[in-house]
């Protein structure tokens, strides 16, 4: 399904700054491996919201290949330094996300798990200025507890892939994936210790902010 104009998305990239030789490398492997990645146009919007929080401990759920990670770990450096947790549960994925963070001169920074997501958040612990949730969508919904238990008040919460390709308003999709996009977007939008918005970039991204 065609969200947007088709000329918007081009349109949004042309306007983001430069990215470094190894973002760019990332990107046109994420292409040649058919990889989702949450692009230029999201990390940019990532490493923004990274930046004004001032945040310095990130935590990610799902970090793929270190694409996202990479923009978080750039905005924590420039923050003055911290922590950018990558989890994902396959190792050779983890091996590749530290390949290319150590090109980028990011990887002091970079914690890295392999394993379930949730879960591994549970084990680490602490409290987050910042969390990024990108696992499995039928996972969505559970997860939520878990990811405003270690944000700290006034941290911040995003979840991608909220407008799930238009499937979330196609009634006849009752997938299990589709159920966990639409269920976490009804349990944030109806939890009283948050505030939120829908931000339709790419494929939509759910930003809360923790208030008490």
């Amino acid at each position: 399904m065609q969200l947007y104009h088709p000329h918007l998305p081009n349109y949004l990239e042309s306007l983001t700054p430069p990215r470094p030789a190894t973002l760019q490398a990332m990107e046109a492997h994420a292409q040649a491996t058919n990889f989702p990645i949450v692009g230029p146009v999201v990390g940019q919007f990532f490493y923004l919201i990274t930046r004004l929080m001032g945040a310095r401990r990130v935590f990610e759920l799902g970090s793929g290949f270190g694409y996202s990670t990479a923009w978080f770990a750039l905005a924590v450096r420039e923050n003055g330094g911290g922590e950018v947790h990558h989890v994902v549960w396959d190792e050779t994925l983890s091996k590749q996300a530290q390949e290319f963070l150590r090109e980028l001169e990011v990887l002091p920074m970079v914690r890295f798990h392999v394993g379930e997501a949730v879960q591994t958040l549970q084990q680490v612990g602490g409290e987050y200025d910042l969390i990024f949730c990108d696992i499995d969508k039928d996972g969505y919904p559970a997860s939520w507890q878990v990811v405003k238990q270690h944000l700290r008040v006034g941290g911040v919460a995003l979840y991608d892939n909220m407008l799930w390709s238009g499937r979330i308003w196609d009634d006849s999709d009752t997938s299990a994936a589709t159920q966990g996009v639409r269920a976490l977007t009804r349990i944030i939008a109806e939890d009283p210790d948050c505030t939120f918005s829908l931000l339709p970039l790419r494929d939509g991204v759910l930003m809360a902010v923790k208030l008490r």
